[in-house]
């Protein structure tokens, strides 16, 4: 069977017999009785995730460094470390890869991660491989799997465009606000929305063995998207996609998330596994909410 058949979470599902505890943003290890530590690793491939007649070198680092740290963030956590691995064609510029490691750089002081390491090596097209490492307290982790029937499904920010905008190269991490989130609110499942809001939100109803319902006029657009389609399907928004009690929810939009002035919207609600995923439309009309996101197979 080709790989291109298959498709990418089959071929995750394949690799899970050999990987402890996948199906998550990050690994996460015990390290003590108060602390965990988050372990994620992101490959960003020329023509793929960025293309350098359309991005600058800075931009290709800030990205590289914020996927991983939106990451950390999905799961409620601290970013403190990273390590940086390039694969370099021989044709760029020494000036180029400086421009690399100071948007790498700006985005880490902005966070407070150190970059500890790394590797590099020759490649046809550049390829940039950022491990994160960060840290939470056990009682704050949030995980894909801990949505129950009768929880709100909410969003950070606006959605689709990304691409339009260049959004996708220069967006900000949702760190700040994944953290106050789950200090202040209990946060039951949590995802960074970077396939598409379709895709990942069937992430989490297949993660906690549930339904979900949203409804298509409440999905927050940005002003570049075309349609809803874009902000259900296009992905690279790197927003958070979270699910909370009715209760907490009802508090949530009393309180907000902190004074950072982000915009949190409720679109939808947890239901029963045997409902499905399901979006209802402007007009009425109930439908079923495929994952149609973004896929490398």
């Amino acid at each position: 069977m080709k790989l291109k058949k298959l498709g990418e979470t089959g071929l995750i599902e394949r690799l899970a017999k050999y990987v402890k505890g996948i199906g998550d943003d990050c690994a996460v290890i015990r390290i003590s009785k108060k602390r965990y530590l988050l372990i994620t690793i992101d490959m960003l491939l020329e023509d793929v995730d960025f293309k350098l007649k359309e991005a600058t070198p800075y931009q290709i680092g800030w990205k590289s460094l914020a996927c991983g740290l939106s990451d950390i963030a999905s799961m409620g956590g601290a970013a403190k470390y990273a390590v940086v691995s390039l694969g370099l064609p021989g044709k760029l510029s020494v000036e180029f890869v400086d421009g690399l490691y100071r948007g790498i750089k700006a985005l880490a002081k902005r966070f407070d991660v150190e970059i500890v390491g790394g590797d590099t090596n020759a490649s046809k097209k550049l390829v940039i491989d950022v491990a994160v490492l960060g840290f939470i307290q056990p009682d704050r982790l949030t995980l894909r799997s801990g949505a129950k029937p009768g929880d709100i499904i909410c969003v950070t920010g606006v959605l689709g465009g990304s691409y339009k905008s260049k959004r996708h190269l220069t967006f900000v991490p949702r760190l700040n606000e994944a953290r106050s989130l789950v200090k202040n609110f209990r946060i039951t499942s949590m995802i960074d929305i970077s396939d598409g809001l379709s895709t990942d939100l069937n992430h989490i109803a297949k993660e906690s063995g549930v339904g979900a319902c949203v409804y298509e006029e409440l999905i927050p657009l940005s002003k570049d998207a075309k349609s809803v389609s874009a902000a259900l399907n296009e992905g690279e928004d790197f927003e958070l996609l979270f699910t909370m009690p009715l209760r907490e929810a009802r508090r949530l939009a009393r309180k907000g998330p902190g004074s950072n002035g982000v915009k949190i919207t409720q679109i939808g609600e947890i239901l029963d596994k045997k409902i499905g995923v399901k979006i209802i439309t402007s007009d009425g009309r109930v439908k079923d909410l495929k994952s149609k996101g973004f896929s490398h197979f």
